[in-house]
């Protein structure tokens, strides 16, 4: 199972791009603060997303539901990878009830239930 809860801080603007394949992705660079550690940056690839995405701002808390990726690529020195999330949802973490929601989607997917799609 693949399942992964973020929740940290915007450490720039969203950005938004339109793929070949004609597909939307929003772009998010989310800084979490590990309570044992140093601050770790998170980059979130998020597809599909609302067009309000557009708008989050650096700084903004957020919550990510989703799940980790590798993805190789390839560069003028060889073939490259980057570890990211690949998100579900995204809220801001203000918003308690999407929030919730979003916590409640990712147990019952964890718990096996087939309807764990919000």
């Amino acid at each position: 199972m693949n399942v992964v809860i973020l929740r940290g801080t915007l450490s720039r603007d969203a950005a938004a791009r339109t793929l070949p394949s004609g597909d939307r992705l929003v772009a998010l660079e989310v800084t979490v603060h590990p309570p044992d550690g140093p601050a770790e940056s998170v980059p979130v690839a998020w597809f599909g997303a609302p067009e309000s995405a557009e708008r989050l701002a650096q700084g903004t808390e957020v919550v990510v539901r989703g799940r980790v990726r590798r993805r190789f690529f390839r560069t003028a020195s060889g073939t490259a990878s980057r570890t990211e999330v690949v998100a579900t949802t995204v809220a801001r973490a203000r918003q308690r009830t999407r929030v919730a929601a979003l916590l409640g989607a990712a147990g019952a997917e964890l718990a096996g239930e087939a309807e764990a799609v919000a």
